[in-house]
């Protein structure tokens, strides 16, 4: 082993995005072994290479306890995927969670026993924190509410989530329930958000917004007067045309920025590639959507996730131009691993290197995440390993940049000390 291989092994590394269930989700309603194999991003490239929806919906039934005949709807098809970015990662959990080399019949009805015993209270930490070697995991499990985990305060970190917003969707009953706000006017509702922020950013490690999946990134300034009689109509329940959710989108984005930056916080964008199959809109997800927002809030920290891809190059320029921009590699190693592994390549002869963040595992299940960071681990370490095979960089540079990517630049972008003495101040004060 290479001094830069176990170097990349060994360092604990800053998980920027998931989608974590919580606690209580997992051990009493987790997943089954072959959901903890396949409930993920795999299951679209196992549509796409030909599994019907009635194989997936019996993949899914993990109330049918005939695991053998589950996966016998999905194997031709994964015969096919099993060496896709998504595939690597199954294959992973396979082995390093199950023992298995390759999935069979006879192998998922032994790993039953011991998917049993990773449902027990304190796994999902221990899976995270020290198989995965994970220093924290930023979390973004679509809500407001960022108060501390009882599972791990420290640990788990949440995002405010701003997606609904920017969406152009306002959920008046729902912001009452949660800050106590009537909304019914513009300054109401500019209320209900500053309420939100005032409650949560002291725990929050970032906002969060995947608005791409249901409208287009592009970004323009809106005035109040614009905006008043759109958000009058949607209170009284009637229909908004697709320009009026833009409209009050696009002001709710801008208000969730302005009150990020207040409140000291860096404002997560989803951008590029779909979860799923069969639908996306290709021309409302590369990052140059935005730049009209990111010239527009200079002070504002935007991490740009998942590369865009497969518009990669437009956020290399995004991070080379913008000092405000950063690049998250969440999701990225996953979804194309040789895409990523040029993506990185690129950063590093471009942009410069306090600009890259080098995993999420954007996941649901703690398994998945684990390998997901293990599959990180290994293509950066052949991409930097690239790097001084040509002899564009020493041993010695190339670990200093997994650093930075791996801990360094997380570190310096998010306030993760401050965000943990807060969780510990509002745990201590809630007596627990």
């Amino acid at each position: 082993m290479t001094d830069l291989e176990q170097h990349i092994d060994t360092l604990p590394l800053i998980d920027t995005h998931e989608h974590l269930k919580k606690e209580a989700d997992y051990v009493e309603d987790g997943p089954d072994v072959l959901l903890d194999l396949f409930d993920h991003y795999v299951q679209a490239d196992l549509a796409v290479a030909g599994a019907t929806s009635e194989a997936l919906k019996r993949l899914q039934d993990k109330s049918d306890e005939d695991v053998a005949g589950r996966f016998a709807g999905i194997r031709e098809a994964w015969e096919r995927c099993k060496h896709t970015g998504y595939g690597e990662g199954v294959r992973l959990t396979a082995n390093r969670a199950y023992g298995m080399d390759e999935i069979t019949p006879s192998g998922l009805e032994s790993a039953r026993e011991i998917n049993r015993a990773f449902r027990q209270p304190g796994e999902r930490l221990r899976l995270l924190r020290d198989v995965a070697n994970l220093d924290h995991v930023q979390v973004d499990d679509f809500m407001w509410d960022c108060q501390p985990d009882e599972s791990s305060p420290e640990f788990f970190l949440y995002d405010i989530s701003w997606m609904q917003f920017a969406s152009g969707g306002i959920d008046a009953p729902g912001i009452y329930r949660s800050v106590g706000v009537e909304v019914t006017d513009l300054a109401s509702l500019r209320e209900a958000m500053e309420t939100i922020f005032a409650r949560n950013a002291a725990c929050a490690i970032a906002v969060k917004t995947q608005h791409a999946y249901s409208r287009t990134l592009l970004w323009r300034e809106r005035k109040d007067e614009e905006v008043t009689p759109i958000l009058d109509k949607a209170l009284r329940g009637v229909g908004l045309a697709e320009e009026e959710k833009l409209c009050l989108g696009d002001w709710a984005l801008a208000q969730g920025v302005e009150l990020a930056i207040q409140y000291n916080l860096p404002v997560k964008i989803h951008t590029g590639y779909y979860a799923g199959h069969s639908y996306m809109p290709v021309d409302r997800i590369p990052a140059g959507l935005l730049t009209n927002l990111i010239r527009r809030y200079p002070q504002c920290r935007f991490v740009l996730m998942h590369t865009a891809y497969p518009y990669s190059a437009e956020m290399v320029a995004l991070a080379k131009h913008f000092p405000n921009v950063y690049a998250d590699m969440c999701w990225a190693w996953s979804i194309d691993p040789y895409a990523a592994r040029d993506f990185v390549r690129r950063m590093i002869h471009a942009v410069p290197s306090s600009k890259l963040f080098a995993f999420g595992g954007d996941s649901i299940w703690p398994n998945a995440a684990v390998s997901y960071a293990f599959q990180a681990r290994n293509w950066l370490t052949r991409t930097l390993q690239s790097e001084v095979d040509e002899r564009l960089m020493t041993e010695v540079e190339a670990i200093a940049l997994a650093t930075r990517w791996m801990r360094t630049n997380q570190e310096a972008c998010f306030d993760i000390a401050g965000t943990r003495s807060s969780i510990q101040a509002a745990w201590e004060k809630s007596g627990r």
